[in-house]
């Protein structure tokens, strides 16, 4: 998949918003809505379980996975 986070496998969604008129809904078009994914180069030394197997490689990760790789104990 191409906009999905390997980590999460957070991907797209369709949203929508209702617009209402005169006390009655609208009918709205629908929108996809992408995850933020961003470019990481995940460290060798990782401890957390999720991310030991791309240890070392360069990818694409959603902003909440990079939030918890930055986390260190």
């Amino acid at each position: 998949m191409a906009n999905q986070c390997p980590i999460c496998g957070k991907k797209s969604q369709l949203k929508r918003k209702l617009n209402k008129l005169r006390g009655k809904y609208n009918p709205s078009p629908k929108k996809r809505k992408y995850p933020n994914l961003q470019w990481v180069k995940i460290p060798i030394d990782v401890k957390k379980p999720a991310f030991k197997k791309f240890a070392g490689k360069r990818i694409r990760v959603c902003t909440k996975c990079i939030k918890t790789l930055s986390k260190r104990k």
